[in-house]
């Protein structure tokens, strides 16, 4: 049984957006939001399917909390000594801000300062004529 419509290969067609002129398989079908709108448009008036509209449409199964959490161990094992004596734990490190130190009147229980900057700095001569 022959085809019912025509190959359309040399086809023109109008864009139903610019109403410019164009050859009918250069044009695309027009999609919002996953449904077809039946408009054929050029490639330079064609917008491709925004994901963005597509949120909610689709169960999404995100998780934020475990069911039977742990507490992290590894602070105490990791920093015992030797002879079994604890050494402060593995996450000892110094930090600070204004950038060396700078423990606030607040926090200062909480965040000891003891980061020290010492800077030598050699003379410099001037001279203007």
């Amino acid at each position: 049984m022959a085809n019912r419509f025509a190959s359309g290969k040399n086809a023109i067609s109008q864009c139903d957006r610019c109403d410019q002129r164009f050859k009918l398989t250069l044009l695309k079908r027009e999609v919002v939001k996953g449904r077809n709108y039946d408009l054929l448009v050029c490639p330079e008036c064609w917008d491709p399917d925004q994901p963005q509209l597509h949120l909610g449409e689709f169960p999404v199964d995100d998780p934020q909390g475990l069911r039977n959490p742990r507490p992290d161990r590894s602070y105490v094992i990791s920093g015992l000594l030797a002879d079994g004596e604890s050494g402060g734990g593995s996450r000892i490190f110094q930090w600070g801000w204004y950038p060396v130190g700078g423990s606030s009147f607040f926090d200062a229980a909480l965040t000891p300062n003891n980061l020290v900057l010492s800077v030598q700095l050699g003379t410099v001569s001037v001279s203007t004529t």
